[in-house]
């Protein structure tokens, strides 16, 4: 039987570039849907699947939100925060990406088969299992990895301690990747994961349009780095963090460099230099072809 999704495998063209450089990338991607959509900036939106009424107005609201203003809300499909994380962008005007924990012939949970749909029609489905592959205990913290790392942004609604978006978040911090948490009634047990996350370190997301700010996805100047005579970086509203300022401004000053290049002109490490040509691939600053950082101007 031939399987109606598609498939995308690593090292091929139009593979997602914010993939290319995490921790075990995956060999191959079945998908369903507009893959192009990860080509826009991307967030994760994830939290426990017995959600309180105030999670799933959280998730609801700053998915909307952010789809809006023309991000795209990335999530599990699970029940509970997910699935008002994607229902809340559905209602925006961008495009939402369901990463799943099998494969895409089932549906898991089997209650979000209308959700399911509609974001097969409007957006992606996305999974690296095959066709049967039943979710496990394996299957599902493994996905998690891809959902963090498609994203700018990671952000956990609501959470326990033993709340598999916590893993999600873990992953989104080992790939250098921003991480929000909603901070949460103390005397809730779907608060205290949330609350550990920014004990720990995370920023706690008070006002949704903090993240639009933070990402540099809300209209601002942007300063551009860089020599009088380097190339201009194309036009893209927001400011960019120091360690992006630093490696694009290395790259507009050479034209073409390695990984290795950038870190021994800007002092980054390797691992910090390949999440931030990351973000800046994602944010339409650069290209990574063969080997080597090129100003997205640049031929």
């Amino acid at each position: 039987m031939v399987s109606k999704y598609k498939i995308i495998k690593r090292g091929d063209e139009g593979y997602p570039s914010a993939l290319k450089h995490i921790e075990k990338p995956p060999e191959q991607l079945f998908y369903q849907g507009d893959l192009s959509v990860l080509s826009k900036p991307c967030v994760a939106v994830v939290g426990a699947r017995r959600a309180t009424d105030y999670g799933r107005w959280a998730a609801l609201n700053l998915a909307r939100k952010l789809s809006e203003r023309g991000v795209v809300v990335v999530s599990g499909m699970a029940e509970g925060i997910d699935s008002f994380a994607h229902r809340g962008a559905l209602e925006g005007s961008t495009p939402t990406v369901a990463v799943m924990g099998n494969g895409l012939d089932i549906c898991f949970p089997t209650m979000n088969e209308a959700l399911r749909g509609r974001i097969a029609g409007n957006g992606l489905l996305l999974s690296e299992y095959e066709d049967g592959t039943h979710g496990t205990r394996f299957t599902f913290p493994a996905r998690n990895r891809i959902i963090s790392g498609l994203c700018l942004a990671t952000v956990v609604v609501e959470a326990g301690l033993s709340s598999g978006s916590l893993i999600t978040a873990d992953h989104a911090s080992s790939q250098g990747r921003s991480v929000y948490a909603i901070p949460g009634n103390i005397n809730r047990k779907l608060s205290v994961g949330c609350n550990k996350l920014i004990k720990d370190g995370a920023l706690p997301l008070v006002f949704f349009d903090d993240i639009l700010d933070d990402l540099g996805l809300r209209p601002r100047v942007l300063v551009r780095p860089g020599r009088p005579d380097s190339p201009p970086a194309p036009a893209m509203p927001g400011e960019l963090g120091n360690d992006e300022i630093l490696v694009l401004g290395a790259v507009c000053d050479n034209g073409s460099l390695t990984m290795d290049d950038v870190a021994v002109i800007t002092g980054l490490a390797v691992p910090i230099v390949a999440s931030v040509v990351t973000l800046l691939e994602m944010k339409g600053f650069v290209h990574f072809d063969q080997g080597r950082i090129i100003p997205a101007n640049v031929e």
